[in-house]
């Protein structure tokens, strides 16, 4: 059975163009995860216009046809 991603896993997206694509799984559905592959603050002014979201997130989307590419590194216990 190959591995199928959850939320809050950490994974590492070995494609075959050699690049590698790693991070946490942000988003899961059936038929895509995001993997996020970075964060930055947001700067002041656009902290007041949406308080809850203080950070920025770096996506990269991953189709379910591309999940045998992906290897489990770790997981992380939801906050």
């Amino acid at each position: 059975m190959s591995y199928v991603p959850k939320l809050n896993d950490y994974v590492r997206w070995n494609k075959p163009t050699g690049i590698s694509v790693e991070g946490w799984i942000y988003f899961e559905s059936n038929d895509y995860v995001t993997i996020e592959i970075g964060t930055k603050d947001k700067c002041e002014d656009n902290i007041q216009h949406c308080p809850i979201h203080k950070k920025t997130h770096t996506l990269v989307v991953c189709y379910s046809n591309y999940w045998n590419q992906l290897e489990y590194v770790k997981y992380r216990k939801a906050k």
